[in-house]
């Protein structure tokens, strides 16, 4: 039976809306698949830069918290560096005080008299030569001059031998000093010096962590004092 044109036409309409709803169809499922896939690469590409951002951060943090170290260490040095000059600064003053002291002793004739007596003899007793040359200040010239037969009488007593003591008149000691006396042998090969300076840096090593201890209290970080 033969289809009237009418009849085609329907089966063809009918034909192409078939068609173009699989294509719809299609193209949604197209769509909804790259849509599906743009999500997944987006989230992929966000967390990327994600991880990205905080490892530049978390690296910059590290910078800045080493930075702070280094900078918290650098000030914390520098305090301790002023706390030790602050502290030798004190120490430096008691021994400056010390030596202000020492030179009021020479001002008592009597009383300086007997520490340059044993200052000699004691000096003649660490050459234990028989012919030496004391050296003192010129101001203490004549002092020396009188206390000398009483110092070398000490150093016979002491030691059992005879020696010969010789001021010397032409060369002094620095009228700066504290006081106090050199002594050399003749020859000038060997001498002692027992200033009040001398005597003072001597017992001043022997006594500074004592000082420091007075001064600012024991160091609770040292194993060994001295």
């Amino acid at each position: 039976m033969a289809l009237s044109d009418a009849d085609v036409q329907k089966q063809i309409k009918h034909m192409m809306a078939f068609i173009e709803q699989e294509a719809n169809e299609k193209a949604e499922e197209i769509d909804a698949k790259a849509e599906e896939e743009f999500n997944i690469e987006k989230g992929r590409l966000v967390q990327q830069q994600r991880l990205k951002i905080m490892e530049y951060y978390e690296k910059k943090e590290k910078q800045v918290e080493l930075q702070k170290k280094i900078q918290s260490s650098n000030m914390l040095n520098q305090a301790r560096l002023k706390v030790l000059k602050v502290r030798e600064d004190h120490v430096a003053n008691v021994l400056e005080e010390c030596r202000r002291r020492l030179g009021e002793v020479t001002r008592d004739q009597v009383r300086y008299g007997e520490v340059l007596s044993a200052l000699i003899t004691q000096g003649l007793l660490q050459l234990m030569e028989a012919d030496v040359v004391v050296r003192g200040r010129q101001v203490d010239a004549q002092l020396i001059q009188n206390i000398l037969p009483s110092a070398v009488a000490d150093y016979k007593k002491t030691s059992g031998k005879e020696v010969e003591v010789t001021l010397d008149t032409t060369t002094y000691l620095p009228a700066d000093t504290t006081g106090g006396i050199d002594l050399t042998t003749r020859s000038g090969r060997i001498k002692i010096s027992n200033t009040l300076e001398s005597r003072l840096e001597l017992i001043a090593q022997q006594l500074i962590p004592a000082i420091r201890n007075a001064l600012f209290g024991r160091n609770i970080n040292r194993k060994f004092t001295d």
